[in-house]
């Protein structure tokens, strides 16, 4: 087998790299490990940044969302004791926001995909990336029993952070920094009228997130400490304990419901600062994590495919290789913006075991006077809303 992009995952970053470069006449297969309903199954993020709407629509993907997403101006921020306070993105930014959930976005990916009948096999074993630092790489792996071998150009790592892709880079020439977080998030997925904002909330018992995936679907999250099980947190249990961490008028609001998800997930900040590796380029997951505070991962997978197709598309138009070699450099700004308001929201937002009396009195002080100044809700209100996609100084014809 041939291609001009080897696409390793066949998550929304892989799928839709491989939408992307199909469009303009790049041909790529898509590698995928699991089934496509293993795939489906993934319950992730749910909040998208105007660039990423304006994208998807870009290249023919928003119909579905523009007729089931449910539009945001912001956030809003409730601290037990005190008066409660909006973000409002908007306001200072002229942008919102999209409810659609991951998995609606992979279905329409796939749709996509299936329409223009693009290459993509799952259920593929034993993946290896050879040759990564020559100009003939190639990929071999195990599909239906048969060995196989792709030829190709250039290889996007798109599978996550527990891929071969990354993994592939040698340990001493991968620079990475890491930091995990000493609990984790507990989320059910309820079909129920959400509250009418995300809402992040700060309380004594640990943080809380009310949020959305449509105006019939919750996505709720208590803050729980490492170790907890699924097993332990019965659906009334749960109910029971989001409500203490919320106002009352607004405990009083929550609708409940059996869950029809469940998990918990740990939370860490990871980035991957060698995002090329000879013709090997990460994204999404496979070259960086952030904690669900900042509802960035999604949105950080695809300006991390805006950047690389980009780059793909003027090597191959043009012969140009000069935002293939800039890939990392540029799609890195963006990582790290997105990684320090996730940190920074992680901080501000919830109760770290150990915590000193010092901590609490410096986390309340920052909450105040983030209620209080126009200036602060601005400067997160910008970061919040993600960096707008770079252009690019070589244009592209």
């Amino acid at each position: 087998m041939k291609t001009q992009v080897a696409i390793i995952g066949a998550g929304p970053a892989g799928m839709l790299l491989c939408e992307i470069l199909s469009q303009h006449g790049i041909d790529c297969v898509v590698l995928e490990k699991h089934s496509r309903a293993h795939v489906l199954e993934r319950i992730r993020a749910g909040v998208l940044e105007q660039s990423t709407v304006e994208l998807l629509r870009q290249y023919g993907l928003g119909q579905r969302m523009d007729q089931e997403g449910h539009v945001h101006d912001g956030m809003k921020i409730v601290w037990a004791g005190r008066e409660s306070f909006f973000i409002d993105v908007k306001k200072h930014l002229g942008k919102q926001f999209m409810a659609y959930g991951q998995t609606n976005i992979q279905e329409d990916l796939f749709l996509a995909a299936e329409q223009r009948g693009a290459k993509v096999l799952t259920q593929v074993e034993n993946l290896q990336l050879m040759n990564l630092t020559s100009t003939h790489p190639h990929v071999t792996f195990t599909h239906n029993g048969d060995a196989s071998r792709l030829d190709c150009d250039f290889i996007a790592g798109c599978d996550g952070f527990h891929g071969v892709s990354r993994q592939s880079i040698p340990p001493h020439l991968r620079e990475e920094f890491e930091k995990e977080y000493p609990f984790g998030w507990l989320g059910i997925l309820s079909q129920t009228p959400p509250l009418r904002d995300i809402t992040y909330a700060n309380h004594p018992r640990g943080f809380a997130l009310a949020s959305m995936r449509s105006p019939t679907l919750s996505r709720y999250y208590i803050q729980v400490p490492t170790g907890t099980l699924c097993e332990e947190w019965s659906d009334d249990r749960f109910w029971s304990e989001i409500k203490s961490r919320f106002p009352k008028e607004m405990a009083d609001e929550m609708v409940t419901g059996k869950s029809i998800e469940k998990s918990i997930a740990p939370l860490r900040s990871y980035v991957c600062e060698t995002m090329r590796h000879g013709q090997l380029f990460l994204a999404g997951d496979a070259a960086h994590i952030v904690p669900p505070t900042g509802a960035k991962g999604l949105n950080l997978a695809v300006s991390d495919v805006f950047y690389l197709s980009r780059a793909l598309t003027a090597f191959y138009r043009q012969g140009m290789t000069q935002l293939l070699d800039e890939y990392s450099e540029t799609a890195l700004r963006r990582v790290w913006s997105s990684v320090r308001i996730s940190w920074y929201l992680t901080n501000l937002l919830h109760r770290f075991p150990g915590g000193s009396d010092f901590d609490q009195r410096a986390q309340e002080h920052e909450l105040d006077y983030l209620k209080s100044s126009h200036h602060a809700q601005a400067a997160l209100a910008e970061q919040y809303a993600g960096l707008a996609f770079e252009s690019s100084s070589a244009p592209i014809t």
